[in-house]
């Protein structure tokens, strides 16, 4: 057994709710392409925002996970190629044929020394032990078995996220560029032409949670939510480093753990302003869209602090992390606390914690 399938079996599972509120900004590049639309940015019309997909943060997180963790990832590719969920399964027994076959409980996975998935329903703490992005967001697996045709396990995955929006106005995509890729073969000179799409700058901002009631059947551990907070704050600077994609950086990150697995405040970035560098005065949404870097404003916090002083009563603690790019007002606490009342009136000090890019590095 690995050092990570150790660490995962000693721990236990996490037994209160977490809520999350990220923001990074992308600047004169395409944060997350729309297929249906030339790969053009994701865009609200309407509302001239920027939208980026909870699947396209995901895809950060699990490559990150698997690049520089050296994590398996169910839901990837294998050397490089897609290959379905079955495969993916066989391939997992495979690489852990020799624990399986050491293992007196395991060797059902093995037929005549060949990888079988039909057994897997029967080993899932072992399966969960070996998939990362499992434990995290949960996954659909097919199965071959007696039950028949077509069943699968279904695990619904603790961590979700809402679609990321931009809190600041963009309006569309910048004007394109044509893009010319010429490749040489059989003598002759073959081109490829497309278009370029990226938004001047979008401020973008993700709301997530992590239940502890879901983690119940992921078996989720706090050693999980660790690495979880390290990826939110390196897998973007990281992984989107293709040509389209370089030029996204992490500005703040805040998970509020809660001292039960029965409450939520619900979607943070309501609480979240864009103000005026200098003085306290809010920019207008339809002067937003001037913005070109984090040098132009400031994100005012103080809707959201008052909000979880109203809710002080609820929360364990507060983990923070935030960018030297980035300014913020609002957000004063004394000695690493946040100072406020529970309904009886009692004086209630709320931790805050910092959160480290280098947490988890050996």
């Amino acid at each position: 057994m690995g050092e990570e399938e150790k660490q995962w079996g000693e721990g236990k599972t996490i037994r209160n709710n977490s809520e999350i509120l990220f923001i990074y900004d992308a600047k004169m590049c395409n944060p997350n392409g729309d297929p249906d639309d030339e790969n053009k940015p994701r865009m609200d019309y309407n509302r001239n925002i920027n939208l980026v997909s909870d699947v396209r943060l995901k895809r950060y997180i699990r490559d990150y996970l698997m690049d520089y963790k050296g994590r398996t990832i169910f839901v990837s590719k294998v050397g490089g190629v897609t290959v379905d969920a079955t495969k993916r399964l066989k391939k997992l027994i495979e690489a852990n044929k020799e624990e399986i076959a050491a293992d007196e409980r395991l060797k059902d996975l093995l037929d005549k020394n060949k990888p079988s998935e039909k057994n897997l329903s029967e080993h899932l703490p072992w399966l969960l032990s070996k998939l990362t992005d499992v434990r995290f967001f949960g996954a659909t697996m097919p199965l071959k078995s007696e039950v028949g045709k077509g069943a699968s396990i279904t695990f619904t995955g603790p961590i979700q996220f809402n679609w990321g929006y931009s809190l600041n106005k963009v309006i569309g995509p910048m004007e394109s560029s044509t893009i010319t890729s010429t490749f040489a073969g059989a003598g002759e000179d073959y081109s490829t032409m497309g278009k370029d799409y990226r938004v001047d700058y979008s401020l973008i901002a993700f709301h997530g949670i992590i239940s502890a009631k879901r983690a119940e059947s992921t078996k989720l551990i706090d050693d999980d939510i660790d690495l979880f907070d390290e990826a939110m704050l390196k897998a973007i600077p990281l992984e989107a480093t293709t040509r389209s994609k370089t030029g996204q950086s992490p500005l703040l990150y805040i998970r509020v753990e809660y001292n039960t697995p029965e409450f939520f405040l619900g979607d943070f970035r309501r609480y979240v302003k864009i103000a005026e560098k200098e003085g306290d005065s809010t920019i207008p949404f339809d002067e937003t869209a001037k913005l070109r870097s984090s040098d132009d404003y400031k994100l005012d916090l103080a809707k959201l602090k008052d909000k979880l002083k109203a809710h002080g009563d609820k929360i364990s603690e507060i983990h923070f992390w935030k960018s030297d790019d980035i300014k913020i007002s609002g957000w004063v606490n004394h000695d690493g606390k946040l100072e406020t009342k529970d309904s009886s009136g009692k004086e209630v000090e709320i931790p805050i914690v910092a959160v480290s890019k280098a947490k988890n590095e050996g």
